[in-house]
């Protein structure tokens, strides 16, 4: 069957393993199909099922019962071979070797990849159910309930453990927190009871009120009285009035 890539979409993981996912090669029912580049350069086909087939334990047991199949153990004597001492059916025939594979909630595997010839895609056609114990499949309602799940299946997130300081850490944070207090208390003291000692603070005075006065009205000058020359006083007896003389008339002129 010949590949032909196209460009990863939207959820294709973009590393599985050690293996880098550069694009998709095949599309199937049960998963997809990368191509992938190794850590020594080599590309490789992957196969990945969707998240229904692997919530599902019966398909992802097929997928995985496939992977233990091809993949050869020590000794070159493959897993289902060595069980008991009775041969078991391959799952399947001419399978390519296995380079790497994970079997966990997220399965995958990864065989060398050759343009044209056959790849990981043969690992998901075990997955789908092609016939029943009474027969082949038939029926319009006979199709896998996963089958609407088709987002490539993702390993779930590591959780990491949150950073913890160790007891000594905690034990010098504590104390540099509590000298931090005292020094913060004698601060606080000292300026209480310094203040204390010294003169008491002068009151401070009342705000000034400010009554508003009338403007002062201007007053008219007093009439002042004219001043009186003084009178004369009167003759003494025995004096003479000066300028008559003694008998004389004062209306009239001296006589001379």
């Amino acid at each position: 069957m010949a590949d032909v890539a196209s460009p990863l979409q939207f959820g294709d993981p973009p590393r599985l393993g050690p293996y880098v996912v550069q694009a998709r090669l095949h599309t199937a029912p049960a998963g997809f199909v990368y191509l992938a580049q190794g850590p020594d350069g080599r590309a490789v086909s992957l196969a990945l099922l969707t998240r229904g087939a692997a919530f599902d334990p019966a398909a992802r047991d097929r997928f995985v019962t496939a992977i233990k199949e091809s993949a050869p153990e020590q000794g070159g004597v493959r897993g289902w071979f060595a069980r008991g001492g009775r041969a078991r059916s391959a799952v399947l025939e001419d399978a390519p070797p296995v380079l790497g594979a994970d079997t966990g909630r997220a399965p995958w595997v990864a065989v060398p990849y050759v343009p044209g010839g056959p790849g990981a895609e043969r690992f998901l056609e075990p997955v789908m159910v092609g016939g029943t114990l009474i027969g082949q499949a038939h029926g319009p309602d006979f199709v896998p309930y996963w089958l609407t799940d088709r987002a490539p299946a993702l390993a779930p997130p590591v959780r990491r453990r949150p950073l913890t300081e160790t007891r000594k850490r905690v034990l010098l944070a504590t104390l540099a927190l509590l000298l931090l207090l005292l020094l913060a208390t004698i601060f606080l003291l000292l300026m209480l009871l310094g203040r204390s000692g010294d003169a008491p603070m002068p009151q401070q005075l009342p705000p000034t009120q400010f009554m508003p006065t009338p403007p002062p009205t201007p007053t008219s000058p007093e009439p002042q009285e004219p001043t009186r020359s003084p009178s004369p006083s009167p003759p003494e007896s025995g004096q003479e009035t000066p300028g008559r003389s003694p008998g004389g008339d004062s209306s009239g002129d001296p006589q001379l």
